[in-house]
């Protein structure tokens, strides 16, 4: 494998990085609005889940149960 001395490196890594598209401020907040909402649907539904799960489960074990 070929080395590459460190000023080599740094130019290289300079390079790569002016051809990073930044998102804007808007486009940040957008997508962070985006993810918190998705996460807080994602807990209810889960929840729900969870609860309708919990449910059926003790409805079985109190038919089948002592």
């Amino acid at each position: 494998m070929a080395r590459t001395n460190p000023v080599q490196f740094i130019q290289q890594t300079r390079s790569e990085i002016a051809k990073v598209v930044w998102p804007s401020r808007r486009e940040v907040l957008l997508t962070t609005a985006m993810v918190l909402v998705m996460t807080v649907l994602l807990a209810l539904f889960f929840s729900l889940v969870d609860l309708g799960l919990r449910s059926g489960l003790q409805a079985v074990l109190n038919i089948f149960g002592s």
